[in-house]
């Protein structure tokens, strides 16, 4: 099974070949398979210390962060598993005990291992 990039516009992991173009059956996005290449090669997310991320890295938070909706913050030092890196200001997301899926930016995190 090839390792098909997920959609540049809605971020859904189920996109499609189509001849030529690969499609997102979700948002109906159609883009071709050398724009998918060079998004792909665009996205290089660093943490707080240059350390290049990639999909399933561990990370651990560098400083309490406040939570929107929440009356807890996500205190430093909180270590998260198994992240996965999408387009937009908040480039990490991620599952957090007690908080659920959250978003965060990679300037507050740094890389384990």
């Amino acid at each position: 099974m090839t390792n098909l990039p997920n959609c540049p516009k809605c971020n859904s992991e189920y996109t499609y070949e189509m001849g030529l173009l690969l499609v997102c059956p979700e948002c109906a996005h159609e883009w071709s398979q050398t724009e998918a290449e060079h998004i792909m090669e665009d996205v290089s997310v660093k943490d707080s210390n240059g350390t290049t991320l990639s999909d399933g890295d561990s990370i651990t938070i560098i400083k309490d962060l406040k939570v929107k909706g929440s009356s807890s913050a996500l205190k430093q030092g909180t270590n998260i598993k198994n992240i996965r890196l999408v387009d937009g200001d908040h480039n990490i997301e991620c599952k957090v005990d007690g908080f659920g899926i959250l978003k965060l930016k990679s300037e507050f995190v740094k890389k384990i291992g």
